[in-house]
């Protein structure tokens, strides 16, 4: 995932995380059931771990752009052509 991608799947997860929490507790105090409050919010937890966390195309739109390689010379120097610290 990106950046951009990352910050879409966070907005995602609570978006859901906080609907479902929402929809549960109202659900559960008009029925007087808890058990309806804890099974929506697990249904809402189960579907924002599904649309979030594996990497579906909409999170790779940005992909980073790395640098090249760059060689160095001290890499081919042998540690006889070194010289000594004092």
């Amino acid at each position: 995932q990106d950046y951009k991608g990352q910050k879409l799947a966070e907005q995602i997860f609570q978006g859901i995380i906080l609907v479902s929490a929402v929809i549960g507790f109202v659900y559960g105090f008009i029925t007087e059931q808890f058990g309806w409050t804890v099974y929506i919010f697990m249904a809402g937890v189960a579907l924002s771990c599904l649309l979030t966390l594996p990497p579906w195309p909409m999170y790779r739109r940005n992909p980073l752009k790395w640098l090249p390689v760059q060689e160095s010379g001290t890499d081919d120097k042998k540690p006889a052509d070194r010289k000594p610290k004092r």
